[in-house]
């Protein structure tokens, strides 16, 4: 796919998500914004996102964001801004105008910061809540991004970094040409390309054994504290994409440890540590001085175990300067892949990282794309038709396998635009999807509210369950059918409320969907609403107006605590449930007469 119809696609993808066509412009910079940031978290470029438009004058200063995402350690801080043009013909984007973008972000940052925002903010703006946390958390924050995001293509990807009250903040643009990149390829970590000829002066000393009959070549080494650190200074949690994503804080007993043993006895490291184990897609060797063979340069290079380890050498150094990293050495493993496909190498990082993993905890949308229940579910995706025989739903099972596929078989202009016809991004559904749309029509609104990698490890945790006592079946036709349906409901649902909210659309949608299933669920025709593949505009009355009267409970029943956090209490959804609502109409046709 070119960049041109990568930009077609995506413009698509966020109209496909607005239900007015008329909507405005600064929406549909929302949406693209929401989309980027979910796209960014689900390959571990960032944490749980959340749109936030928040645009104001503050004296002679324009403040502008877009969104932002904390760790759960509030030790970490990425804020993003949108630039968003909506034309369907490639422009560049000068770096002055990027530029301006991520100072008007800075700028809300500093007032967060210096506790000048929040105290002149209404409670009930979406980025009260952040303006707060950052007031309050600025301290303990030890690493803090902005993102530029924009559907032009930027010069600059990154600008020097900037101090803001004691802390450096790094600058990255986010264009439609990296996206591009990302979404092609279905791995973003083809962006780092570490070079330790270049950072040690010197390749790094290894013993390299190529995979003559196995589909990775394997590298045994030990990495200088001192480059290590460096290489997380550059890419920092996009290091451990394919791992933790975050920083477990030092507050822990390992990390404790290893800040201490930094401290005190560097020489030691080496000999206490268990190591570090990479996995990247190429190396380049060479050799070092003495002859041995080195490590010139590695691309992909992911940490799927270490996270903590790795973090560790570079919060410890920037808190005390005075730690002597020359004398560090980190033992690593370090594997090679030569996968032939996405889902094949997903599956051995998967397993890499589970095996590895004995102190750090995966994200578990990474380590169960090869559960059986998520197989069967992508091999009826691949078999099932909608109703009108042609066109199909896509289940990604694998991260970028959707994109792979559109590569695959899309091999000339009139073949990529049928295949995108028949299977629209608007029909594929990840595995943090599908455990949304499922989770909220199981009446479980409160769970969703926790963010999508959160709910989906509960899922997951309750299949596990299921598995164990025998009550988990294998997804027939008829399951996927339902599940489609629910998918659409959702879908429906969310691009009804988005745009008639300013802030809370998700809970909100969450929140409807559970109360649909909890007054309705037996009433609702699931086979119909697969048949219309959509759901009838008396459906859509029903979700709008039970939208503004969930909306009405959730503010009043929060008692002014802000309203995604109070989302996330199983409280919340025993009020919402037990409110007095209108009646549904007759002659809803989802409605089965009983």
């Amino acid at each position: 796919m070119t960049l041109e119809e990568f930009l077609a696609t995506t413009h698509g993808q966020v109209r496909s998500e607005i239900a007015d066509p008329n909507t405005s412009h600064a929406y549909e910079e929302s949406v693209f914004s929401e989309i980027v940031m979910q796209h960014m978290s689900d390959v571990g470029m960032t944490f749980e996102p959340r749109v936030c438009h928040y645009a104001a004058k503050v004296g002679n200063a324009n403040l502008r964001l877009s969104g932002y995402a904390v760790s759960e350690d509030v030790d970490q801080l990425d804020l993003f801004v949108s630039i968003y043009s909506g034309s369907d013909i490639l422009d560049t984007i000068p770096d002055a105008e990027t530029k301006q973008a991520a100072e008007q972000c800075l700028r809300f940052l500093t007032k967060c910061a210096e506790g000048r925002l929040a105290s002149t903010m209404d409670e009930s703006n979406d980025a009260y809540v952040l303006a707060l946390t950052i007031q309050e958390s600025f301290e303990q924050i030890e690493e803090i991004r902005v993102f530029v995001l924009t559907d032009k293509v930027a010069k600059a990807k990154n600008f020097k970094p900037r101090e803001i009250n004691g802390k450096t903040v790094k600058l990255e643009v986010m264009d439609i040409e990296r996206l591009h990149r990302h979404w092609s390829e279905g791995k973003p970590r083809d962006e780092l390309v570490v070079n330790f000829e270049e950072i040690a002066k010197v390749p790094l000393p290894c013993i390299y054994v190529p995979g003559e009959a196995m589909d990775y070549d394997y590298a045994l080494t030990a990495i200088p504290g001192d480059v290590l650190r460096l290489v997380y200074e550059k890419y920092g949690a996009r290091l451990l994409e394919a791992n933790v994503r975050s920083f477990l804080s030092s507050t822990g007993k390992v990390n404790k440890g290893i800040r201490d043993t930094l401290r005190g006895d560097p020489e030691k490291f080496m000999a206490y540590n268990n190591g570090i184990v990479l996995v990247a897609d190429e190396a380049q060797l060479g050799r070092c001085p003495d002859g041995a063979p080195g490590i010139l340069w590695l691309k992909g290079m992911q940490v799927v175990n270490g996270g903590q380890t790795t973090a560790s050498l570079y919060f410890t150094k920037k808190k005390y300067p005075e730690v002597d990293l020359g004398k560090v050495r980190v033992p690593a493993k370090i594997i090679i892949l030569h996968a032939v496909d996405s889902a094949a190498e997903e599956s051995l990082i998967s397993d890499i990282s589970r095996y590895a993993n004995s102190q750090n905890a995966v994200k578990q949308s990474d380590l169960s794309a090869n559960k059986p229940f998520h197989i069967e579910l992508e091999k009826l995706a691949l078999s099932i038709y909608c109703p009108d025989g042609s066109s199909r739903w896509f289940y990604e099972r694998a991260a970028g396998s959707y994109n792979t596929m559109l590569t695959r078989e899309g091999t000339t202009p009139a073949k990529l635009k049928q295949l995108k016809a028949t299977i629209p991004t608007s029909r594929k559904i990840t595995k943090t999807d599908l455990a949304k749309y499922i989770s909220a029509y199981d009446q479980k609104p409160d769970q969703v509210s926790l963010g999508s990698q959160k709910n989906f490890e509960r899922f997951m945790e309750a299949m596990k369950s299921a598995e164990s006592d025998g009550s988990v079946q294998m997804p027939s036709v008829a399951d996927f059918k339902r599940i489609v349906a629910k998918a659409i409901i959702y879908k429906a649902a969310q691009k009804l409320i988005r745009p008639r909210f300013p802030a809370f659309q998700a809970n909100i949608t969450t929140y409807v969907v559970s109360l649909l299933a909890n007054k309705l669920d037996d009433k609702i025709d699931l086979a119909h609403v697969w048949l219309q593949q959509d759901i009838s505009a008396s459906l859509k009355d029903l979700i709008l107006l039970w939208a503004n009267e969930v909306n009405d409970v959730l503010h009043k029943s929060a008692n002014g605590r802000m309203i995604s956090e109070w989302a996330k209490k199983q409280e919340c959804w025993d009020v919402v449930r037990s409110a007095k609502y209108s009646d549904y109409p007759d002659g809803i046709s989802e409605i089965m007469a009983m």
